[in-house]
């Protein structure tokens, strides 16, 4: 089961709170999922270059409050928090909220810094992704990344490529791994990943799993 179940998903509601915190009726539950979606992929492919890793959502009466974690907060506030406002206002167009209208929805936007970069899934797996569209050699990548995260504190890391890897003419799978990583234990804090990469030969699947220690509660 360890192999076929999403570790995150396994672990939500155990050890890992939920990614939105709302209450909804039968009429607005659609809804709200649909704009949580919304907000996500927006935000994804707005501030790749922030280093965003995940968004949690939290919704009251009258506001959303979108927390985001990412590696570079410094380019997501901007100068004087210009480029926060920017967001903001774009975020209220994707939605259809106008900002003046009375009892309108508020959004508020928090940027939150990544402590340790390199126990953080989202930021190894982009990396891996970026050399491998570079043409840089998966194996030196991986075992860079192994080293790096280690290196940082983490107990266990595994990584799978799986696709044409350096444009072979058939696709296989490569995995690297080292340390502990406990899939079927759900107190085990494992933080991970599913990115594709783009390569001239297609695209190559990358999971990342990183095991930074237990969480007992």
């Amino acid at each position: 089961m360890g192999k076929k179940v999403n570790p995150i998903a396994f672990r939500t509601g155990y050890i890992f709170p939920t990614k939105s915190i709302w209450f909804a009726n039968f009429r607005t539950y659609a809804k709200f999922v649909l704009e949580d979606n919304t907000i996500r992929r927006f935000l994804e492919n707005k501030l790749k270059l922030a280093g965003i890793t995940s968004i949690e959502i939290k919704r009251s009466i009258n506001s959303v409050d979108i927390f985001m974690n990412v590696s570079r907060p410094g380019v997501v506030i901007g100068r004087g928090g210009s480029s926060l406002e920017i967001l903001k206002k774009d975020l209220e167009k994707l939605l259809k909220i106008n900002p003046k209208a009375k009892n309108a929805v508020k959004i508020n936007l928090h940027p939150l810094e990544i402590k340790n970069p390199e126990m953080n899934s989202a930021i190894i797996a982009d990396r891996l992704a970026g050399q491998l569209e570079h043409r840089y050699p998966f194996r030196r990548a991986a075992n860079q990344a192994i080293e790096k995260v280690m290196a940082a504190g983490a107990k266990g890391v595994k990584l799978v490529f799986a696709g044409r890897i350096d444009g072979a003419e058939i696709a296989r799978v490569e995995k690297f791994k080292q340390g502990r990583i406990p899939t079927q234990t759900l107190r085990a804090n494992i933080d991970y990943v599913e990115k594709r990469a783009l390569t001239r030969s297609g695209y190559v699947g990358i999971k990342v799993w990183i095991y930074s220690g237990d969480i007992i509660s």
